[in-house]
C-alpha cells in the first residue's frame, strides 16, 4: 500500500537525524561560547592575539571606507562652498572695509594725540596762553586772508593777541566775538610781523603776499645775504609777538630780500595757541603780586 502525502517530517529518519545534529551544533556552540566567555574574563589577555590578527585583516576594508567618508565630506564642501562663496566673499570684503575704517581712524586718533602733546608743550612754555581753541574756518580764495577761531572774549581773547601753532606764527586776532573771534593771517597783505634771520638775526619785516607766501624785505639794503633755506622767527620789536617764534622759510631770492613759505599753514592747522601780547606780558611778569612784601613796600 502506498504511503500517505500528509506524512510528517518527524516520520523520516533524514529529517530526524538533521535535527539531531542542529540540536547537537547549538548545544556545543552554547558551550564553546560559554568556555571563551569564562577564558576572557579570567584573562583579558588571552584572545589578543586574534583580536590583533582580526583588526588587520579588517584594516583595509577600514581605510577605504574612511577614505570614501573623507571623499564623500571634501565633495560636499567643495558643492556648498560653491553656492556660499558669493556671501562669504561679500562678509569679507565688508570686513576688510571696516578694518580699514577702523586703521584710517586709528592713525587718526595717534595724530591727534601728536598734535595735542604739541601743543601741551607749547602751553607749557612761557608766557602762559590765554586760550587754546580751533581754527573752525579760513579763506583760501580770496585776496584777503583771514580765520576764525573757536574761542572768544569769553575765555578772555583780546584784539592784537598772537595766535601760533606748534609749528610757528598763524596770525593775530583782529576782531573778538564772546565764543569766536577773527584771526588776521601772515599771509594777508595787511600783515608785518618784524623777524630775524635765526641763524645771525639780521632784521626784516614779513608782509602777506596773498597768495600763501610771505615778502620778506631786509630793512638794511645793499647786498643780500638771504640764502633759500634760511628760518626766520618773530623778533619781538613792537611788543606784539614775542621773539623766537617761527614764521618761516626762504624759498626764492629777490632784490632787496626774498620770498618765504610760512611753516604753519591753516589749511592743514587745527589746534592753535591764542598768546597774551608780548609786552604786556613782559609787564605783568615784572610786576610783584599782590599781597608780597615787594607790593606792600
Amino acid at each position: 500500500m502506498a504511503p500517505p502525502t500528509n506524512r510528517r517530517s518527524g516520520h523520516s529518519r533524514r529529517a530526524q537525524y538533521s535535527n539531531f545534529v542542529g540540536y547537537v551544533i547549538a548545544i556545543a556552540g552554547a558551550l564553546v561560547g560559554v568556555v571563551l566567555l569564562l577564558i576572557s574574563v579570567s584573562n583579558a589577555n588571552a584572545f589578543a592575539g586574534l583580536r590583533t590578527a582580526a583588526q588587520d585583516t579588517a584594516a583595509p576594508t577600514a581605510q577605504l571606507a574612511a577614505k570614501g567618508r573623507t571623499s564623500s565630506q571634501g565633495l560636499w564642501d567643495t558643492i556648498s562652498g560653491y553656492f556660499v562663496s558669493g556671501s562669504q566673499n561679500a562678509l569679507l570684503r565688508r570686513e576688510v572695509e571696516q578694518a580699514r575704517v577702523r586703521l584710517a581712524e586709528l592713525a587718526a586718533v595717534e595724530e591727534e594725540n601728536a598734535r595735542l602733546k604739541r601743543l601741551l608743550g607749547l602751553m607749557e612754555e612761557e608766557p602762559s596762553p590765554v586760550a587754546a581753541a580751533r581754527l573752525i574756518g579760513s579763506t583760501s580764495s580770496s585776496t584777503r586772508r583771514f580765520a576764525t577761531l573757536g574761542a572768544g572774549s569769553r575765555e578772555g581773547v583780546g584784539i592784537g593777541m598772537p595766535v601760533r601753532s606748534p609749528l610757528g606764527l598763524v596770525g593775530r586776532v583782529l576782531e573778538v566775538g564772546r565764543t569766536s573771534a577773527r584771526v588776521l593771517l601772515i599771509t594777508d597783505t595787511e600783515s608785518v610781523v618784524p623777524v630775524r634771520r635765526a641763524s645771525d638775526g639780521i632784521p626784516a619785516f614779513a608782509t602777506g603776499r596773498a597768495d600763501g607766501t610771505i615778502q620778506l624785505r631786509l630793512i638794511s639794503l645793499g647786498i643780500n645775504p638771504l640764502k633759500r633755506g634760511d628760518a626766520f622767527v618773530t623778533s619781538g620789536s613792537g611788543g606784539l609777538y614775542r621773539p623766537g617764534i617761527a614764521i618761516a622759510v626762504v624759498t626764492r631770492i629777490t632784490v632787496d630780500g626774498a620770498i618765504a613759505q610760512p611753516l604753519s599753514d591753516p589749511g592743514t592747522t587745527e589746534i592753535v595757541v591764542v598768546d597774551p601780547v608780548w609786552e604786556e606780558a613782559t609787564k605783568g611778569a615784572e610786576l610783584p603780586p599782590p599781597g608780597s612784601k615787594q607790593a606792600k613796600s
